[in-house]
């Protein structure tokens, strides 16, 4: 038999027998270091040899040296091994010490607004992490492309992906001064039929969004039109402030732009439409202790409480 069909745990198995039996200088010994017994240390041995078809090691009753197969078999492995201990102990300490590096795909509006004026606080206080942080509009395959979470807006897609809610933010539907100015301010919902409203598309449907307006359990949806649709958010937020038109806005997005006066929320009203911000990642099953350092800073910036250890 050929090294290439044996099974690969049978022939790992042998040569770790091997390394002890070296190292141990007998087989008695090699046995009380694996714990197992020494007729298993023999057959192990005896079995690596029938596979790879040489002499490992020369014994007799008095003393066991490796022959120079073996000891080359050795010498080769010995630091491969200790390796894959290394990352063994280095993987089973990940679920505990917050270390390694941790890429997450992000919301760009979130990224910008509430994340990227503290990542040097997780930073400094996680030194052995390392982030990779992508930002784009569309969540897309989380799984295939390597990602261990993601931080988005909107309804989570169906999946098997672990969704985690961490806040909901007002949508508020704003206009600039200078719009107001010129056009007149909507004083009915109905109004906004007269009105030129921006129009802000869903990368899931590529569909602009629907308006809507929430107040308690009322919800009253309203057809809008505008001769401007955009996909990025800053583009048309910044349209918005320079009197292109109403926009209806995510309230975190915005809170700058009306406590100066930059922007006019016209339906205060109707303060009742919330929308989601989710953690999406793999697997509740174990998640490594980095993923939940993030998860925790995240919680922090949007002032929830932190979710319980899993």
């Amino acid at each position: 038999m050929t090294l290439s069909t044996a099974p690969n745990d049978r022939l790992l198995s042998g040569i770790t027998v091997l390394m002890a039996v070296v190292e141990a200088g007998s087989f008695i010994r090699a046995a009380e270091t694996l714990g197992i017994t020494q007729p298993a240390v023999s057959r192990a041995i005896a079995r690596l040899e029938s596979r790879i078809g040489v002499r490992l090691l020369d014994r007799t009753t008095r003393s066991l040296t490796p022959t120079a197969e073996g000891r080359r078999l050795y010498e080769e492995t010995s630091p491969l091994l200790s390796g894959i201990a290394d990352a063994v102990t280095f993987a089973s300490g990940s679920s505990a010490t917050v270390r390694g590096r941790l890429r997450v795909n992000m919301d760009p509006l979130f990224s910008s607004l509430l994340l990227a004026p503290h990542l040097g606080r997780f930073l400094d206080s996680y030194p052995e992490v390392s982030l990779e942080l992508l930002t784009r509009p569309e969540l897309g395959d989380l799984v295939a492309e390597g990602f261990d979470l993601a931080v988005r807006f909107g309804e989570p897609p169906s999946s098997s992906l672990v969704a985690r809610k961490l806040l909901e933010t007002h949508i508020v539907t704003v206009a600039a001064p200078s719009y107001l100015a010129r056009h007149g301010r909507p004083e009915k919902l109905t109004d906004l039929a007269k009105h030129h409203c921006l129009q802000f598309r869903d990368p899931r449907t590529n569909q602009p969004y629907e308006w809507e307006f929430h107040r308690g359990r009322r919800i009253v949806p309203i057809k809008t039109s505008g001769r401007l649709v955009l996909s990025d958010a800053y583009t048309f937020l910044g349209a918005c402030v320079a009197g292109a038109g109403i926009a209806q806005v995510l309230a975190l997005s915005v809170q700058t732009e009306l406590d100066r006066g930059d922007l006019i929320d016209i339906f205060h009203n109707w303060p009742d439409e919330r929308f989601p911000l989710f953690a999406l990642y793999p697997s509740r099953h174990l998640p490594p202790a980095k993923l939940r350092a993030f998860l925790d800073f995240v919680l922090e910036l949007v002032k929830l409480p932190s979710p319980p250890q899993k």
